[in-house]
């Protein structure tokens, strides 16, 4: 008689504030995570010239620790991968201006690794911190025809709220649709 194999345990991910050394992981995993979500979705041309653009984003991003911005930025890692996700929130703005919901500008995880556990431990720490900073809400935008990651989002309690917009990307509008979650309840499962 066999006994079923025990499934091995998945590796621990920690979660734990961006330094000024993360810079460079987290623009090389920003490129890889929109080429990944966003194939199909976005104009090949622009997740082509990402490349073109990681230098910038890891100067602009390096800047935004003495540039007394209101964001935080968080990274999640794992033993022998270094940093496997990232995520970013801080006000909601708009029209340039902040206002007292919370909003959620990125999270993405290494392409392979989605589906390990990083974005759930990711998702957690940022609904947690920003429940803490005491904003009402949490609200994000994402392209509407990613399904994936509407799952994902509405898995962590999110619902669309109705609203709209679109982004240009190298002459076409890319359409998003905002998802909203009350902060302080629990999230879905």
């Amino acid at each position: 008689m066999t006994t079923p194999a025990t499934p091995a345990p998945k590796p621990a991910t920690r979660v734990r504030d961006m330094t000024v050394e993360d810079c460079e992981a987290v623009s090389r995993l920003r490129v890889r995570g929109w080429r990944a979500a966003y194939a199909g979705l976005v104009p090949q041309s622009y997740l082509d010239d990402m490349d073109l653009a990681v230098a910038e984003d890891v100067e602009r991003r390096r800047s935004s620790f003495t540039g007394g911005l209101t964001l935080v930025n968080v990274v999640a890692e794992r033993p022998g991968h270094g940093v496997i996700g990232w995520a970013c929130w801080g006000p909601y703005r708009e029209n340039g201006r902040p206002l007292a919901r919370g909003e959620l500008y990125a999270l993405y995880v290494t392409p392979e690794l989605i589906g390990t556990g990083a974005g759930r431990a990711l998702m957690a720490e940022v609904l947690a911190r920003a429940a803490a900073e005491g904003f009402p809400d949490l609200a994000l935008w994402v392209l509407r025809e990613n399904a994936p990651a509407r799952r994902f989002y509405e898995r962590a309690g999110f619902r669309p709220d109705g609203a709209e917009e679109s982004f240009e990307a190298d002459g076409v509008l890319v359409p998003e649709v905002r998802y909203v979650r009350a902060l302080g309840g629990p999230a879905a499962p």
